[in-house]
């Protein structure tokens, strides 16, 4: 069977572990040569290109901060210096942390902004002028920005910028068939979520009882709708947000 990603390049931003390290492999198994970037885990994406190479795909680690405008860039040329090309971008770099009002600081705010939201705009950004007709920007966003979950109000606002920008972005690039869809997974056992102390918690247990699917997420679970989102079967679909949350809502 033919793959669907066959002879389509893409970066995926924060790819070193979590979801974005099993995005990067899906979209390698099906085809694409992949850029995995990486801002502090040289090791984390080593590993990543080490596994789709094993499998006989096309994989290159790229360091990189996306929230600096030089550092978007030159992840975006690596891309195209090493491939020729570039069809697919998901920007799934992001950072959480937690804090009620009360201890909300200006760092606190700034970090996640930065990262969650300037970062996507300067990777998507950069990858702009190389994207052509069929291009596809993934964008992932969250979950908590339908749910609003308390301690959260940086976190869940990086995450509704995200959506929105998602939908102007789809209209910005809609005349160069491009497009821009958002994936917003609800919790998944990451090793970030484990770090939170989330997964084993009386968050997750709160959360699961909340799904209808009965279950947090899986990497492989956004992963796969990733891979749809990248390959010609989503062609009509743009300026989406589709909720990967096992039906939490």
């Amino acid at each position: 069977m033919a793959k669907k990603l066959e002879g389509k390049v893409a970066v995926v931003t924060g790819a070193s572990k979590g979801i974005g390290a099993e995005i990067a492999r899906h979209l390698a198994a099906e085809g694409a040569a992949v850029v995995v970037n990486y801002a502090s885990s040289k090791a984390g994406a080593d590993k990543v290109v080490a596994d789709i190479t094993s499998q006989g795909g096309k994989a290159v680690a790229v360091g990189g901060d996306v929230s600096k405008k030089a550092d978007a860039e030159a992840i975006i040329a690596a891309a195209v210096k090493t491939y020729g090309r570039l069809d697919v971008l998901v920007n799934n770099s992001g950072v959480y942390e937690f804090a009620p009002i009360e201890q909300i600081t200006e760092e606190h705010f700034h970090r996640q902004f930065n990262i969650n939201v300037l970062g996507l705009l300067l990777t998507t950004q950069a990858a702009v002028k190389h994207l052509k007709e069929g291009g596809s920007v993934i964008n992932i966003g969250s979950g908590v920005s339908r749910i609003t979950p308390p301690n959260t109000a940086v976190y869940t606002a990086t995450k509704g910028a995200v959506d929105a920008i998602t939908g102007v972005l789809s209209k910005e690039l809609g005349p160069k068939k491009v497009r821009v869809n958002s994936i917003n997974p609800g919790l998944v056992d990451t090793e970030g979520a484990r770090t939170l102390g989330a997964i084993g918690s009386e968050m997750e247990a709160g959360m699961v009882a909340q799904t209808p699917l009965g279950r947090v997420g899986r990497p492989a679970d956004i992963a796969a709708v990733a891979v749809f989102l990248a390959s010609d079967d989503a062609g009509w679909l743009t300026g989406e947000t589709l909720l990967a949350t096992g039906g939490m809502r």
